[in-house]
């Protein structure tokens, strides 16, 4: 009996303890399930074209980011592509390319030179990949001249080789692509001859030869004499002519 009583006196407790417990729990809420997943960000709105900010976000291109800037090619390009219905496509070095210059070299280079070089990484069109297998080259540029600055692009299956002349390297990725910019990734900075090695303009072409006039023929000694002849027979013809005619005059007087 004692042992029922003993039972009764701690069972009263728990059921209370436990009873709290639920209602706390009721109170709170259901809990979070664990597999549901981070919730996903809103898109961005559309804004303006930013292309160092599309790099940026890339990753790998920071170098060609700070030479965009310093430049102030970025704000061209910025320009460019907001400001305007100008189509583009940029073929980006990553920082490893630009790793591959000779020490020194970029350093040394004029800020006239800089500029040419960005713009020679410019294309002043939108280039899908299929695109480039209907290329004609030389390859026109922002950097302008063909002959100091020659850009060749070729295709082979999927792949797009390019060459300066002085550099060959290929499109390893496409960065970004829309319908007014392309930018591609390319594991070499292109180095156009205008800048690392300029070539001697070729020789202006050499002005035509006057035409020679024609010499006028010398008169042959028998044409000499014939023509000295038929004067004198002229000079006869008109002195016969005047002697004929002053006998005519003088008989006449002579009549009266």
């Amino acid at each position: 009996m004692m042992k029922q009583q003993l039972q009764s006196l701690f069972s009263l407790p728990l059921l209370f303890i436990l009873l709290s417990h639920c209602t706390g729990i009721s109170a709170q809420g259901p809990a979070a399930s664990p597999m549901a997943g981070p919730i996903a960000d809103a898109p961005a709105p559309p804004g303006p074209t930013n292309v160092t900010k599309i790099l940026e976000k890339s990753g790998g291109f920071d170098l060609f980011i700070r030479l965009l800037k310093t430049t102030q090619v970025d704000g061209q390009l910025y320009s460019q592509l907001n400001n305007s219905d100008s189509k583009l496509t940029i073929l980006a070095p990553t920082d490893s390319a630009f790793s591959k210059l000779k020490s020194g070299s970029l350093n040394s280079l004029s800020d006239s030179q800089k500029d040419q070089l960005l713009q020679f990484h410019l294309i002043p069109d939108f280039l899908t990949m299929s695109n480039f297998q209907t290329l004609s080259n030389p390859v026109r540029t922002q950097a302008g001249d063909q002959f100091e600055f020659p850009l060749n692009m070729t295709t082979s299956g999927n792949s797009v080789n390019i060459t300066t002349g002085l550099v060959n390297t290929s499109i390893s990725g496409t960065v970004y692509t829309d319908n007014q910019l392309a930018i591609y990734q390319v594991d070499s900075v292109l180095q156009p001859y205008g800048i690392f090695a300029p070539k001697p303009l070729p020789p202006s072409p050499a002005p035509a030869p006057e035409k020679a006039k024609p010499k006028k023929k010398a008169s042959s000694p028998v044409a000499a004499v014939k023509s000295a002849a038929g004067s004198v027979v002229c000079d006869l013809s008109r002195n016969g002519l005047v002697s004929i005619g002053v006998a005519v005059v003088f008989a006449a007087v002579m009549f009266l």
